[in-house]
């Protein structure tokens, strides 16, 4: 079993360009209403963005996210490359990158809809 997430967007556009551009997302597939991107290095790691309304959906697939309450946490090998990486892209950075207590090292930045995304490289304390 796998999971992969998927938000309806008004924006389908921006946020196509905005992961592949500023994060390095790659495509799986892509239509004028629909798109399937993956990681960096990991097609199995997949989100999907939809528009709303569109007529080959059901009502469950309709309205369009938002804005709040929702995250993504990418784990990285080095999350200081990836940060300098997307700060020379001059992507806002909405949270710092910092270490944690419990081990994590991280920073956040939002995407075109709201979306936190967090890029994390865990370091467990022993």
């Amino acid at each position: 079993m796998k999971i992969n997430g998927g938000i309806i967007t008004d924006k389908l556009a921006e946020t196509r360009a905005f992961y592949m551009d500023q994060l390095g997302f790659q495509v799986t597939f892509d239509s004028d209403w629909f798109c399937l991107l993956h990681c960096p290095g990991n097609p199995k790691s997949e989100v999907a963005f939809l528009t709303p309304h569109h007529p080959s959906q059901g009502e469950l697939f309709q309205k369009p996210f938002k804005g709040d309450g929702v995250f993504f946490t990418i784990e990285v090998d080095n999350v200081d490359e990836v940060y300098a990486k997307i700060r020379a892209k001059g992507v806002n950075i909405a949270l710092d990158i910092r270490d944690e207590e419990w081990g994590d090292r991280h920073f956040a930045v939002t995407d075109p809809n709201g979306i936190g995304i967090d890029f994390v490289t865990h370091n467990p304390r022993s």
